[in-house]
């Protein structure tokens, strides 16, 4: 009897001590996670609210939590919303620490994550020192891990994105990052590393297979300049924007950005809207935004149902800023003053766009027709159209300063993506020449351009001397993603 009740004391005493839970992807939590990035958010929540009870030792239900939250506060920007599901960092993070399994890969991983994603989210309310340093905090537990396992792909995703931004930061900010951070890495390394991602999730079964083609598609965006590449790499992807509102924005995203405003139009307009899914109001504005750069009719009716129901805090000002260039470009400049009016009263400066929408408010001058028309159908990726309206202005037709060096740096962007290199260099320098020392950002992305042509042309050295300048310069808007591309530039000329 006394060895009977001194088994049953170490039972209950040891057992608890060394018993670790788990991490596993069951296929209930993969049905959660895939639910979850559909923003299926009712359903996941009640998939989990099930696994919870069924499988209570798997920690990777934490991680699914993390994401759920996650995407309600990126997508909301509701202020009480992200204090009230914050806490729940905390509690994940010490329920795996004293519960979780040392001895799996995902151990220190899911702690790093769950940082990455609140510290990007804390972006959305201004909270910039705490999300650095949780992002190091988050560094440092990958670092670690990447030493205990090597070959532990889900640590590489994360990883390599942080390396590659990392390398890519301007040296003005760079002291900032080495003095309070242990951060390091270059574009090189963090890029082999998603590549290595990539080839390891196209021959086998990997659950953030679309997550990675995604952090690829927009490292060959953003810091490689490579626009085809990255429509290349986001197609491959199991992305279905009919029935996927986040692969929606995704695909139209990337769209949008290497040029192409009719697939962006298409794919948007193939979003579902069930009620199943949670409320995306920003593909509204996006679907509006590429309206516009096609000069429909309906851009009005997409971005009047983004300000009209989202309650958040960034593209406001934007959206209020377009909705007064569609006026103008219809003949209305009465609803240009009514739309500005609203910009200036609404929303926030948190993002640049909505700065700039800000600033153009507050300064009460109003476009040039032709140049805002050539504008918005640039960004659209219709260059020819563009040039059709600017071809027979001259830059002795407008007067004020803005003006002027803005035909300049129109006339360059347009010749520039048509391929007419020789044109564009000229209207770069004169862009610069004439306005490195305006607030404006024409002449630092003027600069920044210079530098992408020169590039391509093989004209290295030269291409490092743009992008320096670039560099050098420290428009009113705009300043650190052009800053950021210019390293970006240097780097790749290494």
């Amino acid at each position: 009897m006394r060895l009977l009740l001194t088994l049953i004391f170490f039972v209950q005493i040891i057992a608890p001590a060394t018993a670790k839970k788990r991490f596993e992807w069951t296929p209930a939590l993969r049905t959660a996670y895939d639910k979850t990035l559909s923003l299926r958010f009712v359903e996941a929540e009640s998939d989990l609210a099930t696994i919870r009870r069924n499988d209570p030792d798997n920690l990777l239900i934490l991680h699914v939590e993390n994401y759920l939250d996650f995407f309600h506060v990126y997508i909301n920007e509701e202020v009480t919303e992200f204090k009230k599901l914050e806490k729940n960092k905390d509690k994940r993070l010490e329920i795996i620490e004293k519960e979780g399994d040392k001895s799996s890969p995902y151990y220190l991983f899911l702690q790093a994550d769950i940082r990455l994603h609140w510290a990007l989210a804390r972006l959305k309310f201004e909270e910039y020192s705490t999300a650095f340093f949780e992002t190091n905090k988050a560094f440092k537990l990958l670092t670690a891990n990447a030493k205990l396992f090597p070959k532990f792909m889900p640590n590489k995703k994360d990883l390599g994105i942080l390396h590659a931004i990392v390398g890519t930061i301007p040296d003005n900010y760079k002291w900032t990052v080495n003095w309070l951070s242990s951060m390091e890495g270059s574009m090189e390394q963090g890029k082999a590393e998603l590549e290595e991602v990539l080839n390891f999730a196209q021959k086998q079964d990997f659950i953030y297979e679309n997550e990675i083609y995604v952090y690829y598609a927009y490292l060959m965006l953003h810091l490689e300049n490579d626009n085809e590449e990255a429509w290349k790499i986001i197609n491959k992807a199991d992305l279905n924007p009919a029935k996927n509102p986040l692969a929606c924005f995704v695909m139209a995203n990337v769209a949008m950005r290497t040029d192409r405003g009719d697939e962006a139009i298409n794919i948007l307009l193939k979003r579902p809207t069930g009620k199943e899914f949670h409320p995306f109001y920003y593909l509204d504005y996006m679907l509006g935004l590429v309206k516009l750069q096609r000069l429909d009719k309906d851009a009005n009716i997409y971005l009047q149902r983004y300000v009209d129901n989202y309650k958040g805090r960034n593209f406001i000002k934007d959206s209020y800023q377009k909705l007064a260039w569609d006026a103008l470009l219809h003949g209305d400049p009465q609803g240009y003053k009514k739309f500005m009016n609203l910009c200036k009263s609404k929303g926030y400066t948190i993002v640049g766009s909505d700065r700039s929408a800000n600033a153009e408010a507050k300064s009460g001058d109003i476009p040039a027709v032709e140049l805002l028309k050539a504008r918005v159908l640039f960004d659209g990726g219709r260059f020819q159209r563009a040039y059709d309206v600017l071809k027979e202005k001259k830059v002795s037709d407008y007067f004020s300063e803005k003006n002027q060096l803005e035909y300049h740096y129109r006339m360059g962007r347009i010749t520039h993506k048509l391929g007419r290199y020789a044109e564009a260099l000229n209207f770069y320098h004169t862009t610069i020449d004439k306005g490195r020392d305006s607030p404006y950002y024409f002449a630092c992305r003027s600069a920044l351009e210079k530098g992408h042509i020169l590039e391509e042309l093989g004209r290295t050295k030269q291409a490092r001397v743009a992008f320096n300048l670039c560099l050098d310069m420290s428009p009113d808007d705009h300043k650190t993603g052009l800053h950021q591309q210019a390293k970006a530039g240097l780097r790749r000329l290494k």
